[in-house]
């Protein structure tokens, strides 16, 4: 597994890094067998782990903590914040308020005193963005937190982010983790080399879009029927979505490759990412997706993907998984 430098913090992290959304109740439910898949990984050279405060409601934490027992030294772990975590609207958010209680609920759940990457999920409209970089700043400086990131964040505000950072003499971010695939490349225009204009490191996460690069039958998928927006091919979007993944399946198969292998070096080969994050549930999509940590693409064939998806397209907006409020709700367009 090669390693590449996380943005200009120093750590070196492995090129795949495993995420752990599919650990516990919204997928593999046995602990002790997430617990080996976690393992495997570790083994096979994986040395960054991501997970979130609201992935199982806090049981993939905690599953995390336990499988890092003994092995914590050895790994960058990386876990976020920002979604609510009860009832109460003071459960979440980007505030100086959630954030104090929330690392305190994650540094219990993972059983370790620090957390290597810490990122705020999802932007906060109601939050200044001021407020969440000096409580995220007070972490650092506390060695609760070494160092910090987003996840999910327009270009626009992650400029404002550093702008703010250096004018108020805040710890900046360091990191930002977009969903990034050949089906959703929007990212390309202006999330992407805003990062590496400010050295940002960049973990990507949905290589596989969903399942839709996976090489398997979609109509039997959980998710199809959950989050029909994306995978109804009623929906133009997504039958464009089924169009180019026949197109890109033909580019696989003549390059000698499984379809999720050419997708995960496709996010692989763009030069701002630093890791491609893999969210296996079970040990054999593991194995599958390590087979194919190796693998490059040639400049053909990177050509050829262009000519299906065009740099900079979003096949279908429902798969970049945050639109902003003034998009969202009718209020914020009239008077």
């Amino acid at each position: 597994m090669q390693r590449r430098i996380l943005g200009g913090t120093g750590i070196s992290v492995s090129e795949f890094a495993l995420g752990a959304m599919m650990f516990g109740a919204w997928g593999n439910t046995d602990h002790d067998d997430c617990v080996r898949i976690i393992h495997r990984a570790l083994d096979a050279g994986i040395n960054l782990v991501d997970t979130a405060d609201v992935y199982a409601g806090g049981e993939s934490e905690e599953i995390v903590g336990k499988a890092l027992k003994g092995r914590r030294e050895d790994v960058v772990l990386a876990t976020k914040f920002f979604n609510p975590m009860g009832p109460d609207a003071n459960h979440g958010g980007n505030s100086r308020r959630w954030i104090v209680r929330a690392v305190e609920d994650s540094l219990r759940r993972l059983g370790t005193d620090h957390i290597d990457v810490y990122q705020v999920h999802r932007p906060d409209p109601a939050t200044d963005i001021d407020e969440t970089l000096s409580a995220l700043s007070d972490l650092v400086r506390s060695g609760k937190v070494r160092a910090i990131g987003t996840s999910t964040f327009p270009a626009e505000q992650l400029v404002e982010a550093q702008w703010t950072a250096e004018r108020r003499g805040h710890v900046r971010f360091r990191t930002e983790q977009p969903p990034y695939s050949m089906l959703a490349r929007g990212i390309e225009g202006s999330v992407l080399p805003t990062a590496q204009k400010y050295g940002m490191g960049v973990l990507t996460w949905g290589p596989l879009s969903a399942g839709w690069l996976s090489g398997r039958d979609l109509s039997a998928s959980s998710r199809a029927g959950l989050e029909s927006q994306k995978f109804d091919l009623s929906i133009p979007e997504n039958a464009r979505k089924a169009e180019a993944v026949t197109a890109l399946s033909e580019v696989a198969a003549e390059a000698g490759l499984t379809l999720p292998h050419l997708a995960t070096a496709f996010v692989r080969s763009h030069p701002a990412v630093t890791s491609v994050i893999i969210g296996p549930r079970t040990h054999y999509q593991l194995e599958s997706l390590l087979e194919g940590a190796g693998t490059t693409l040639d400049a053909a064939t990177l050509d050829r993907i262009d000519a299906i998806v065009p740099p900079g397209t979003d096949l279908n907006r429902a798969d970049l998984y945050y639109l902003p409020p003034s998009l969202t709700e009718p209020s914020l367009r009239r008077r």
